[in-house]
C-alpha cells in the first residue's frame, strides 16, 4: 500500500462522515411532527444541541 491510497481511504472516510453529519442535521432541523412521521427518533432533553435550539427557536423537539 502507497501512502496515496491511505490518505484516499482517508478521505475518503472523512467525506462520508459529513456526508452522514450534514443528513442527520437535515433531519434534526425538521420539526417534531415530520420527525415522528418519519421515524426519526426525538432528541433526548439533555441533548446539548436540542438545548440549544430550544433556547435560540423558543420550543423543544
Amino acid at each position: 500500500m502507497s501512502i496515496f491510497e491511505n490518505l484516499g481511504r482517508y478521505g475518503a472516510t472523512i467525506r462520508q462522515a459529513h456526508a452522514r453529519n450534514k443528513a442527520v442535521r437535515a433531519l434534526n432541523s425538521l420539526p417534531a411532527h415530520v420527525q415522528k412521521d418519519i421515524g426519526w427518533p426525538a432528541s433526548p432533553p439533555s441533548d446539548p444541541q436540542a438545548a440549544l435550539s430550544a433556547l435560540l427557536l423558543g420550543f423543544t423537539r
